[in-house]
């Protein structure tokens, strides 16, 4: 058993709200893509994607009827993280809680191992 399966990606009730809410105006069977990518100013970033076809080897999340997928690469540098959604006087926008995480930018983007 991987740290992944032992510890899963999950998504709080905000972001699920947020993530049905964008879904909802997409295309139907639309779907919301989280990857981690090497870049950004402390080594790796979040993508986020809409996109309409999944892999064979993704984690499938429900978030309110609605899917989000993380790729099996991403899974190992996410696990134990919780997707959020934060929505505060400086702005709005999807946060990742991840537990592996050392450090982070202040833009709350990228962050490293």
């Amino acid at each position: 058993m991987t740290v992944a399966e032992k510890t899963p990606v999950t998504v709080s009730a905000r972001a699920a709200k947020r993530i049905a809410a964008i879904l909802s105006k997409e295309p139907q069977g639309a779907m919301l893509r989280v990857a981690v990518e090497g870049g950004g100013c402390s080594g790796f970033q979040y993508q986020f994607d809409i996109v309409s076809e999944r892999e064979d080897d993704d984690l499938v999340l429900n978030a309110e009827g609605y899917s989000v997928l993380v790729d099996s690469v991403s899974v190992d540098y996410m696990a134990g993280s919780e997707i959020d959604f934060s929505d505060e006087l400086i702005g709005a926008a999807f946060k990742i809680n991840n537990p592996n995480a050392t450090a982070s930018c202040g833009c709350g983007t990228s962050f490293s191992l």
